[in-house]
């Protein structure tokens, strides 16, 4: 995979977590009693969101055309695509 696509990954996710972080706080202010969980989920999100955008500064900084295995290894390479799937798929602002 390259770093190009890589980068493309990263930036689907960001824009997904954008979306359910406002999601969730929109719905922090809708009743008293789950106030607490969307803040929380809130909170989460953002720290999520902070480190996908560190890491697509780490990708827009290397050479878009190498091999992303270069700079990865198999193992990490294949555990932030299960991950970025999983934050992509998972779309917790339609809760």
């Amino acid at each position: 995979m390259k770093v190009e696509e890589l980068l493309s990954l990263v930036e689907e996710t960001i824009g997904e977590l954008k979306i359910a972080l406002m999601a969730n706080q929109q719905r922090a202010f809708e009743t008293p009693y789950t106030s607490f969980e969307f803040i929380q989920r809130a909170s989460e999100l953002d720290e999520e969101l902070r480190d996908l955008e560190k890491l697509r500064d780490y990708l827009a900084s290397l050479d878009p055309g190498e091999e992303a295995e270069k700079y990865f290894t198999g193992e990490e390479l294949e555990e932030l695509l299960r991950l970025l799937e999983l934050l992509r798929k998972s779309r917790p602002h339609e809760y």
